[in-house]
């Protein structure tokens, strides 16, 4: 619970209570790049909304198509504005669940023991003939003793 506890406070931090310190930079690199899709999101957002406000008022904007602007219709400009607000909040949506999952994680690794699993558990490649039609095929074999 305090691993969980930790990571609900700051993210990453029961990661290092669990001292997997290796996690803690991509626990940050996925949480940084949600923030980052919903702030850039939400700036695209802001400047077509400011556009079409000025452009219902009759006042020039930045997509009016005079000089090197690009020429958008009020439709265009209203369909951005929903297809950004819709992908913010995706965004949102999904970073808000990689901040759950990394409390999940911190506290799942917490509980679980990991030479419980170290003696009993081993895996190797492995590359075998399919007798239907003569191809090799690779695989991974499994073995769990218990």
């Amino acid at each position: 619970a305090r691993a969980a506890f930790y990571s609900a406070v700051l993210p990453g931090l029961g990661q290092a209570y669990n001292k997997k310190y290796w996690k803690v930079p991509i626990v940050y690199a996925a949480l940084g790049t949600g923030v980052y899709f919903v702030v850039d999101n939400q700036q695209e957002y802001d400047r077509y909304r400011t556009a079409y406000k000025l452009r219902i008022s009759g006042r020039p904007d930045e997509f009016d198509g005079t000089g090197e602007n690009p020429n958008i219709s009020e439709e265009g400009l209203i369909r951005a504005q929903d297809i950004l607000k819709q992908n913010r909040d995706l965004a949102l949506f999904i970073t808000l669940g990689l901040y759950a999952l990394n409390i999940i994680e911190a506290n799942v690794d917490a509980h679980l023991d990991d030479r419980a699993f170290n003696r009993n558990l081993s895996w190797k490649p492995s590359l075998y003939v399919n007798p239907v039609n003569n191809q090799t095929v690779a695989g991974l074999n499994l073995k769990f003793d218990f």
